[in-house]
């Protein structure tokens, strides 16, 4: 019998295939499933990923199962280096071109992407997070990787309202990727291709909720689910409180599920008599 798996849970495993052995990777802010994914393929076939984050502002080999309350402590507790947030856009950004996986609010068939706003960005309807050293780095990286953990029409539409990620550049072929938790996608021919569908999704399904036409690839694969070892991992060592699902719900739903998880946490320490420390 085929083990089942949640939508973050097929993610997660598409990001951490996706990564070699001694990669290095950054995490960016509120991003718990590109970690989840970074961790699964440390777990498995990478155990000499480097990971940094914006989060502690450090470079380490260590990690630890995802926390809400002890976050920074994977990165404090024990670095290879701890380097402030403008050192690392400067000194490991453009030279060393670390893996990130990018979630954009907005994607167009060309691969262009946003992470600003949606309206006019003179009188947007709603700001977004920022593309912090996105419009830096997508024009130059020989990589582009995305992932969109609720494929919806409204992500994936004719035109995105402002460019903050680079995607196609003619004349210039890049390895562009994206994983939602429908389906993955390339780059052919500049246009935004479906080349694998995840276990139990349908072409209509993926048609229904993409804003603008699609390239199929021919054939058109199915997306390798992850493991039973893989889905142990992620339940039960990486991300036992299920954090990484923060990324999959919105609204109300989201800020339900981040009670709980406070709340198992809370209770996981005070069973555990853990105090909360980070060692300098």
């Amino acid at each position: 019998m085929k083990p089942e798996f949640t939508p973050d849970e097929i993610i997660a495993t598409c990001i951490s295939r996706r990564l070699r052995d001694g990669d290095i990777v950054v995490q960016g802010l509120s991003t718990p499933l590109t970690l989840a994914g970074y961790i699964l393929a440390k777990c498995t076939h990478a155990p000499n990923l480097v990971l940094a984050s914006a989060v502690g502002m450090a470079v380490t080999l260590d990690w630890k199962p995802l926390s809400l309350l002890r976050d920074e402590a994977m990165w404090l507790d024990r670095p290879l280096r701890r380097m402030n947030f403008p050192s690392i856009c400067r000194e490991i950004l453009p030279t060393l071109e670390p893996r990130e996986f990018l979630r954009p609010a907005q994607v167009d068939p060309r691969g262009h992407f946003n992470n600003v706003c949606i309206g006019d960005w003179r009188r947007p309807r709603l700001r977004l997070p920022g593309c912090g050293g996105i419009a830096d780095i997508t024009p130059i990286y020989r990589r582009v990787e995305l992932y969109v953990p609720r494929h919806d029409a409204r992500v994936f539409v004719p035109a995105v309202d402002f460019i903050s990620g680079v995607g196609h550049i003619p004349d210039r072929p890049r390895d562009w990727y994206l994983v939602s938790d429908l389906a993955t996608f390339d780059l052919d021919e500049g246009q935004v291709r479906l080349v694998s569908l995840h276990p139990g999704v349908s072409l209509d399904d993926v048609w229904a909720r993409t804003g603008f036409p699609l390239r199929v690839a021919s054939p058109l694969s199915e997306t390798p689910p992850p493991t039973a070892e893989e889905l142990r991992l992620l339940r039960e060592e990486i991300d036992p409180l299920g954090i990484r699902k923060l990324e999959t719900v919105g609204g109300a739903a989201r800020a339900q599920l981040l009670k709980e998880i406070i709340h198992r946490e809370m209770h996981s320490q005070r069973r555990d008599s853990r105090p909360y420390t980070i060692t300098q």
